[in-house]
């Protein structure tokens, strides 16, 4: 089994020490790291060394992380092809969008609107892990995503950030 930690909407223009432990709690399990845009700044992902990093970059994102970071990312992880995007538009029918993006992926994962989301569509999994900062205008908690490679197929799980000590 693999797992990878997904993330989206985190809204940085550099790197602080509580992102760090975050991430390091949230993603202590994990071999890769997928981020779905919206980091603001490509620094950030400088707190995931020694995983695997997927990244895209997302509407909010300066322009020099657009200039390293592609809008569409497609990969290949333990044999199940992964979509990444952040999305943009609308909420009401993103996923259709996303289905549209990436027709013949096991996996599609996405951001942009701050609500984490994790359903089977068809043989798809659409997975957005909501915003890791928690960001919501009523101060909601951060929320990510870890999937899971199963030699018997793809699942996902969404989880809340825990408040640091």
């Amino acid at each position: 089994m693999k797992l990878v930690g997904i993330l989206s909407d985190t809204h940085m223009s550099s790197i602080t020490d509580s992102f760090v432990r975050q991430c390091a709690t949230a993603f202590n399990r994990c071999d890769a790291i997928i981020h779905a845009g919206d980091l603001t700044d490509v620094s950030i992902l400088s707190a995931f060394s020694g995983k695997d990093i997927h990244a895209v970059s997302g509407n909010m994102c300066s322009w020099s992380t657009r200039q390293v970071l592609p809008e569409d990312k497609l990969i290949i992880i333990a044999g199940f092809s992964i979509g990444i995007t952040h999305g943009a538009g609308p909420r009401h029918n993103i996923e259709d969008r996303m289905l549209i993006r990436f027709p013949t992926a096991d996996c599609i994962i996405y951001g942009h609107t701050h609500l984490p989301a994790c359903r089977r569509i068809g043989n798809t999994l659409l997975v957005n892990p909501g915003s890791f900062q928690g960001t919501g205008k009523h101060g909601f908690t951060g929320t990510y995503a870890i999937l899971h490679l199963l030699d018997t197929g793809i699942q996902s799980s969404i989880h809340t950030l825990s408040p640091l000590p």
